[in-house]
């Protein structure tokens, strides 16, 4: 198909359309950046589907007068750019193919589209062809014409999850350690051109990974947000996405809406090969999305047993409609959520903002309850604020949660959490961890925290086990790694913890809690490196930053500098009233025991996040042989 006079046509591959006349290359209606260069050459390409482009052509094309230029680097230089763009690979193209040196083959099924046909009918109508044309054969021959009837009408995703995660025989499926195969939701895209919207997208790309979650998790797993949300406005290739994550599926999409409606594309793809197995679009009220993820999962659960035999997954209930205040409710449910992951003070802060609006409007919005219990469970740790300011907020969120939605995992997480760090309820605590696991085993918050529970306990083995788990559901999650470095300091193996930290570090240089690197240099006696980890990630006006200080100096013999650290010190406890534990470790860094018990007793009223590591922080190694100290144990639950 020559280019001549092609110049105002448009061509559609996929979820893509190359418009010749704008210059410009689209993606479910939505410009791409795309240079020149590597636009023509596409141009070539489509212009052209299945023929081979020689690299003589591409000179000829691009430099007809014989302008000098390095030629195998320009050229290969547009190929990865365009590759990037269509998140295509040379390894295992879908669309671009390399030929030897001699040039490209675009493999794709084309379509043009004929004059006065709009872009949004070819997209739809290509999409529908897409299961058809001897591209996507080899991936479909095993099924039956049936199957491809139902696959063509079943509802968003459901089928497509279904059939090819749950035929794990008929592909080369590499599941993981645990025997399941894994699916990432990508984060879905924002169409609607208002970034005031990233709330809503978000939010639908969680619903999803909690919908699917729910689904058969000894079979499969889902990736945690967290993780995906690392490729948001990116252009990661899948085979780099299905490394990080470990997984053999991605499902990526992407939202248009406006007051009363909604639009949904999807599309559903094979980490290995990168073949698109699925791709439809969907247009709905936007009160019925609930609705449509109840469907969804119903729809796939129902296909579970095929494959599965005997094993009967539960079938998620019908659920109405939504009533006009309760959509509204969920919208600032949505909001509320897209704030409380910021991890922030101003964050949390917004969102408990959003999820009162929630439940005002919708009292029995389960999840924004969770939401509240969450951010008043977790704001105090953050701003430094007592805990006891947030405790009975938190507690009152989380039942009223639980009284809710007894079978949701998250109710049971919130509860756990808040019994475990304000009542040292260890046996209630260890309960509602397990139940909440019981329910999603693909909860990965729930693992996280159950672990850090088990790490108070001393029983670290049991506590590895769980931050693995979390780790393989959120294998990019700071927090979580960061947590399992955690583990392995309270249980005295510095340096894998100091490795693991690094770990961190490395993605994200300033990431607070992995700060606890200086405390497993100190253990170690690298005191040098301690006093460079304390100055990188404690201001110097706050109390903690001296504590540390005086710990070091302590330790390390310095009792001149020790005593000039607790001088500043005791000066700010006059000026403000901040965690009593912050004097405990600087006494015992300087061998007051006295001290030290007394300033943990105060925190022990204040409720301070210290008071649960007593058990196993080394640092109360020196106070174990007094009975003061076993004694405050013995109140807080952790002395057997």
């Amino acid at each position: 198909m020559s280019s001549v006079g092609q110049s105002s046509r448009q061509y559609h591959f996929g979820v893509f359309t190359v418009d010749a006349h704008a210059g410009e290359v689209r993606k479910h209606g939505t410009r791409i950046k795309l240079q020149e260069r590597p636009f023509q050459l596409l141009l070539m390409l489509v212009e052209q589907p299945g023929e081979l482009i020689t690299r003589e052509e591409l000179r000829q094309r691009f430099w007809p007068d014989g302008t000098f230029v390095d030629f195998d680097h320009s050229i290969s230089s547009s190929v990865n750019k365009l590759r990037t763009a269509l998140n295509d690979s040379s390894t295992h193209p879908r669309y671009i193919e390399t030929v030897g040196r001699r040039g490209y083959r675009f493999l794709a099924d084309v379509k043009l589209v004929p004059p006065g046909q709009t872009e949004a009918v070819a997209a739809e109508e290509i999409q529908e062809g897409d299961l058809e044309p001897e591209t996507f054969q080899p991936a479909l021959s095993r099924m039956t014409r049936s199957w491809l009837i139902l696959l063509g009408s079943t509802a968003l995703l459901g089928i497509a999850v279904a059939a090819y995660f749950l035929w794990p025989h008929s592909r080369n499926v590499r599941p993981n350690p645990q025997g399941r195969v894994m699916l990432a939701v990508l984060p879905f895209a924002n169409l609607t051109g208002d970034a005031g919207q990233d709330y809503f997208s978000d939010g639908m790309t969680e619903e999803m990974i909690t919908q699917l979650g729910h689904l058969d998790p000894r079979h499969f797993g889902v990736i945690a947000r967290t993780s995906v949300m690392h490729y948001k406005s990116n252009q990661t290739n899948l085979e780099q996405v299905g490394r990080d994550l470990g997984v053999q599926y991605v499902l990526e999409g992407s939202i248009r809406r406006d007051s009363d409606k909604v639009r949904i594309t999807a599309q559903f793809i094979q980490v290995s090969d990168q073949t698109h197995l699925w791709a439809q679009q969907y247009d709905r009220e936007v009160k019925d999305l609930l609705l449509l993820q109840t469907e969804i999962a119903r729809k796939i659960s129902q296909e579970i047993p095929i494959t599965l035999g005997e094993h009967k997954p539960a079938v998620p209930a019908g659920q109405p409609p939504l009533s006009a205040q309760q959509y509204e409710a969920y919208n600032l449910y949505l909001q509320g959520l897209y704030f409380w992951n910021k991890r922030t003070v101003e964050g949390f802060q917004e969102a408990i903002h959003y999820f009162q609006q929630a439940v005002s409007k919708d009292p029995n919005c389960a999840r924004a309850w969770v939401g509240l219990a969450n951010s008043y469970a977790l704001i105090g740790g953050y701003s430094g604020i007592p805990q006891t300011e947030f405790a009975g907020k938190a507690r009152a969120a989380a039942l009223r949660a639980l009284g809710i939605a007894p079978d949701l995992a998250e109710t049971h997480t919130a509860f756990a959490l808040i019994v475990e760090n304000y009542d040292w309820d260890w046996q209630t605590a260890e309960k509602e961890y397990q139940r909440a696991i019981q329910l999603d085993p693909n909860y990965a918050t729930a693992h996280h925290w159950y672990a850090e529970y088990l790490t108070w306990r001393g029983r670290f083995d049991e506590a590895m086990r769980e931050s693995d788990r979390a780790r393989q559901l959120d294998p990019l999650s700071l927090i979580i790694a960061t947590d399992n470095g955690a583990i392995l300091y309270y249980s005295r193996q510095y340096d894998r913890a100091i490795e693991q930290f690094h770990y961190v570090l490395n993605m994200e240089p300033r990431f607070p809690r992995a700060g606890l690197i200086m405390d497993a240099y100190t253990q170690k006696g690298m005191y040098a490196d301690a006093q460079a980890a304390i100055k990188k990630f404690s201001a110097e006006n706050a109390p903690w930053y001296w504590s540390k200080l005086v710990y070091l100096y302590g330790r390390s013999g310095q009792q001149k500098q020790a005593q000039l650290a607790m001088e500043k010190l005791l000066q700010l406890s006059r000026q403000q009233e901040f965690d009593a534990a912050a004097l405990a470790l600087a006494y015992v860094g300087v061998g007051n025991k006295n001290e030290a018990i007394a300033w943990l007793e105060k925190a022990y009223t204040q409720h301070s996040n210290i008071i649960v590591t007593l058990k196993v922080d080394p640092v109360c190694d020196a106070l174990r042989g007094d009975p003061r100290f076993q004694g405050l144990l013995r109140r807080i639950g952790l002395d057997s």
